[in-house]
């Protein structure tokens, strides 16, 4: 193997190439053995080793441990592919980037063999949020590219999905509405804006008085308190009976018995 890297790098660069040796099923491998591709990579000639998570079967820790492993002894990028079969590809990604990782694979919506790849979303998310690392990825029109993606691969997304999942910025339970109407950084952990979406108030059977008044007033409504908590009650037998959040005219007629 060490003299393919070798023989098949230095015909790639005569063709005028840059070569990245791509390790596949790293995780499994022996590190010290991944080392010493690492050194015939750079001594080739090639500018980058990409580090494969092939089965999905890493943990940060450990990620972070290798990566950091392979920085020691070599100059090359190291760029990080990692599976999300334990869930865990955005996290192993995070580890890798904070252990010397230069270059990250990722896919719009953790589209990917099997259980999909780290998440481009996430990735670019939580190194801004988390280490305050800029990829230079904009995200603010990104819903329309993830609703694109997901039609054309056939690929629905999942309503509590991360950052495009139609739920998650959703807000029912009665103390979250009331703590939000107060002040949004009492309930918001991320900004919704930067992946272009805002949060939305849904009445369910955990919601409060304060969750009620506000979805009227959106309707031009004003309630007395005693009023919403009549409404509340039909609120809660109403989404105990039909699974779903009432709607406009659920609320029209939920005023006309209170």
């Amino acid at each position: 193997m060490l003299e393919n890297i070798h023989r098949r790098v230095q015909e790639a660069k005569e063709l005028g190439l840059k070569v990245c040796v791509g390790m596949e099923d790293a995780s499994r491998a022996d590190t010290n053995f991944l080392a010493q591709i690492a050194e015939a990579a750079q001594q080739a000639g090639a500018c980058r080793i990409r580090f494969a998570d092939t089965v999905g079967i890493m943990e940060p820790f450990g990620v972070f441990e290798t990566i950091k492993q392979l920085r020691a002894v070599t100059d090359l990028d190291i760029e990080m592919h990692a599976h999300d079969d334990l869930g865990l590809a955005t996290a192993n990604t995070l580890a890798a980037a904070l252990a010397g990782a230069t270059h990250l694979n990722t896919t719009v919506n953790g589209l990917g063999e099997r259980a999909g790849n780290a998440a481009l979303e996430e990735i670019v998310v939580g190194l801004k949020q988390l280490y305050n690392i800029n990829t230079g990825v904009d995200l603010h029109n990104f819903s329309s590219l993830s609703c694109y993606v997901a039609k054309a691969s056939g690929d629905a997304i999942g309503s509590r999905k991360s950052l495009i999942g139609s739920a998650v910025f959703s807000h029912e339970a009665g103390i979250h509405v009331d703590g939000l109407l107060k002040d949004i950084n009492n309930y918001q952990g991320v900004d919704p804006a930067l992946v272009g979406r805002k949060h939305s108030l849904v009445l369910g059977k955990h919601s409060g008085t304060k969750g009620v008044i506000h979805a009227y007033q959106q309707l031009g409504i004003a309630l007395s308190q005693a009023q919403a908590k009549n409404i509340l009650i039909q609120v809660r037998d109403f989404v105990c009976h039909t699974k779903r959040s009432p709607q406009t005219e659920d609320l029209t007629r939920f005023i006309t018995f209170c």
